[in-house]
C-alpha cells in the first residue's frame, strides 16, 4: 500500500476519533482520595476511593475519570462555603461507575439560602455536574445552595437511586424575607441525550425534573415532592427535544405535576415525542398539566415558534391504569397554550385522569381522548 500524506493523515484523525471515543486509559491501581490534594494522584487509577473529608471552599472537587473506572464513596464529603457559581463537584469519563453507597455530599446550603436562589442575594454554586457516561447510583445530596445535578453528556448515563433532600430549605430564615429560604435547587437539569433517571426521590422548591434539550431521555420510579413538578423546558431557541418517556413517578405536594414550558420568544425548536405514562399527582396547588408557549409568563400571549407534536398520555392496560392527576381547590386541572400553529398532530390523551380544582383552559383541537379537549 502506498502511503500518501492524506492517506497518513485520515489514519491519524481516525485513530485520534477511536481514542476520544474510548476515553483516557488508567491504571490498575486503587486511588484513595481524603483531601483535595490527593485527587490528582487518584485519578490516575481505574479505582478511586472517596473518603469522608471537608473539600476546600470556592474550589470543585472535579474527578475527571479514566475510562471504565469505578469511584467508591466511603465516607461523608461535606463542601466548605464561599459565594461563588461553582459547580461544587463535577465527573467525566467514559464508562465510570460512580457508587455513593448511600453516603451523603453536603452542599450547606443554609449557609446560602436567601430566597432569591439564582435570582439575586447571594451568589451560590450550582452543586453537582455529571458528564460521564456509565452509571451513577446510591449517593445522597444534601442542601443543594441551588441546581443539585446538571447533566450534559450524550453518550448513555443511567442515574439510579438518588435522594436529593432540599427539604429543609422549605422553612424561612432570617434572610429570606418570608419566603421558603431554598429556591432554584432544581433536581435534575438535563441538558443531554441517553439519559436514564430512575429509582430517585427529590424534596425541593424547584423543578423535580427540567429537560432543557436532550433525545432519549427516560425518568422513570421516582418520586418528587415539595417543588415545581416534572418539566420539559424552559425551551429556548434552536433547541430539539424528541423521544422523553415520563414514566410511572408519583409527584406531591408541589405547585405543579406535568409541565411543558417554552419562551414566548423562542424560534427554531422542536418538542416530539413526549410520553407520560403511569405518574400519579396529588396536592397540587397550581396546575396539574400545563403546556404553555409563553414562557416566563404562565398563560400569557403564546409564541409559535417551538413545535410542540406528538404527545401522548399513553395508557399501556398490561402494566398501569394511566396517569392520574388530583389538584387542589383553586388549582387547573389541565391547561393547554398553544401558539398559532405552534401545536401540530393528534395527541392521544386517552390515558389521563384529572379531578379536583378547576378544569382549565384548553386551546388546542388536536387532543384526543380526555373529556377536556376541544
Amino acid at each position: 500500500m502506498l502511503f500518501t500524506p492524506s492517506t497518513i493523515a485520515a489514519a491519524a484523525a481516525l485513530l485520534a476519533a477511536s481514542t476520544a471515543s474510548a476515553g483516557r486509559v488508567g491504571k490498575r491501581c486503587t486511588g484513595t482520595i481524603s483531601s483535595l490534594s490527593d485527587v490528582a494522584a487518584a485519578i490516575e487509577c481505574t479505582t478511586i476511593n472517596i473518603n469522608s473529608f471537608t473539600v476546600t471552599a470556592g474550589t470543585t472537587f472535579e474527578l475527571d475519570c479514566a475510562s471504565g473506572t469505578t469511584v467508591n464513596v466511603l465516607g461523608d464529603v461535606t463542601f466548605g462555603v464561599s459565594n461563588w457559581a461553582g459547580p461544587l463537584f463535577q465527573i467525566s469519563g467514559t464508562g465510570v461507575t460512580f457508587n455513593g453507597n448511600g453516603h451523603t455530599f453536603n452542599g450547606n446550603g443554609p449557609s446560602y439560602w436567601d430566597g432569591l436562589g439564582g435570582n439575586g442575594g447571594v451568589t451560590k454554586p450550582k452543586f453537582m455536574k455529571v458528564k460521564n457516561s456509565g452509571v451513577f447510583k446510591d449517593l445522597v445530596v444534601l442542601n443543594s445552595p441551588v441546581q443539585a445535578f446538571s447533566i450534559g453528556n450524550d453518550d448513555p448515563l443511567t442515574i439510579d437511586s438518588i435522594t436529593v433532600n432540599d427539604s429543609a430549605g422549605d422553612a424561612t430564615n432570617s434572610a429570606s424575607a418570608g419566603l421558603p429560604a431554598g429556591h432554584n435547587t432544581d433536581g435534575f437539569d438535563v441538558s443531554a441525550s441517553n439519559v436514564v433517571i430512575q429509582n430517585s426521590v427529590i424534596m425541593n422548591q424547584d423543578d423535580c425534573l427540567a429537560i432543557n434539550k436532550g433525545t432519549n431521555i427516560t425518568f422513570q420510579n421516582n418520586k418528587c415532592s415539595g417543588g415545581h413538578g416534572i418539566s420539559i423546558g424552559s425551551i429556548s431557541s434552536d433547541v430539539t427535544v424528541s423521544t422523553i418517556n415520563i414514566l410511572n413517578n408519583a409527584v406531591s405536594n408541589s405547585a405543579n405535576c406535568l409541565r411543558i414550558k417554552m419562551d414566548a420568544d423562542a424560534s427554531s425548536s422542536t418538542v416530539s415525542g413526549v410520553i407520560y405514562t403511569g405518574n400519579t399527582c396529588t396536592t397540587i396547588t397550581g396546575y396539574g398539566v400545563l403546556i404553555d408557549q409563553s414562557y416566563p409568563a404562565t398563560l400569557g400571549t403564546p409564541g409559535s415558534g417551538v413545535i410542540l407534536s406528538v404527545m401522548a398520555f399513553h395508557l399501556n392496560v398490561q402494566f398501569t391504569s394511566g396517569n392520574t392527576v388530583s389538584v387542589d381547590s383553586g388549582a387547573d386541572r389541565v391547561d393547554v397554550n398553544c401558539g398559532s400553529g405552534g401545536c401540530t398532530g393528534t395527541w392521544n390523551w386517552s390515558g389521563l385522569t384529572a379531578t379536583g380544582g378547576n378544569a382549565g383552559t384548553i386551546n388546542y383541537s388536536g387532543i384526543t381522548g380526555y373529556p377536556g379537549g376541544t
